[in-house]
């Protein structure tokens, strides 16, 4: 991502499995690639960090020969550090966790990189932008939740869209004092109609899970609404760019 106001912004879209048909996984992956996604996100809950279960390193080594793209992993778990090795080996390429979660956040990020995967803080709607302070060389990502974290299908939460702005002014920054590119990344309530404004806030990645899988085929399913997250924020480039300026 560059720092250059005159840059056109690289979006990615991260279809999240959350919200697949797990009958079909392999199927599902498959089907978002060819439609034209840019990773495969992973939602894994515990069960004692957030009040659900989904998956573990197990699905993430199933679905990896099925896929090329990135396997994007968002561990919603406490302990963390525990799962980076599994998740690592079962073919992640990029790990995301909650600075709460973490008994010693550079360790965790450490551990991440280390095992050869880009490292990701995630911050809830109510976690202060202070946690990214004295780590900021050490991310490849930031996730911003848009929901609480727990189940998918939540609304937007309209207060990101200020905390995207001040985290994109983080960020560039840190490019602009000779600092490494960070990902701004946004999950929860992604759909079409909001798309453009969270991207005009800051972000540059896009997690929708329900937006996507719930696609009608009728509107041509996955790739219709991939098709049309790509439209929006190519308007969104051309309503003035983002709105902290850039």
């Amino acid at each position: 991502m560059s720092s250059n106001p005159s840059a056109a912004p690289a979006f990615r879209i991260a279809p999240s499995i959350l919200s697949a048909d797990f009958a079909r996984l392999g199927e599902e992956v498959r089907a978002i690639e060819a439609a034209g996604a840019d990773l495969v996100h992973f939602d894994v809950m515990d069960n004692h960090y957030v009040p659900n279960l989904t998956v573990g390193p197990m699905v993430c080594a199933a679905v990896r020969p099925h896929v090329s793209l990135p396997i994007d992993v968002h561990l919603m778990v406490r302990p963390v550090d525990r799962l980076v090795a599994d998740f690592a080996k079962a073919g992640a390429n990029l790990i995301s966790f909650h600075p709460e979660a973490s008994e010693h956040v550079d360790r965790s990020l450490s551990l991440i990189r280390d095992a050869g995967c880009r490292a990701g803080l995630v911050l809830n709607p109510a976690t202060p932008l202070n946690c990214l302070d004295h780590v900021m060389d050490r991310l490849d990502l930031i996730l911003l939740m848009s929901v609480n974290p727990g189940f998918g299908g939540q609304s937007f939460i309209a207060s990101t869209l200020p905390k995207l702005a001040a985290v994109r002014e983080r960020i560039d920054a840190h490019v602009a004092a000779g600092g490494q590119p960070i990902w701004l990344e946004v999950d929860g309530g992604v759909k079409l109609d909001n798309i453009a404004q969270i991207a005009r806030a800051g972000a540059d990645t896009f997690v929708a899970g329900s937006a996507v899988f719930g696609a009608p085929d009728a509107d041509g399913g996955y790739r219709g609404v991939i098709s049309r997250f790509r439209a929006a924020l190519q308007e969104s480039i051309g309503e003035g760019g983002r709105e902290n300026g850039e």
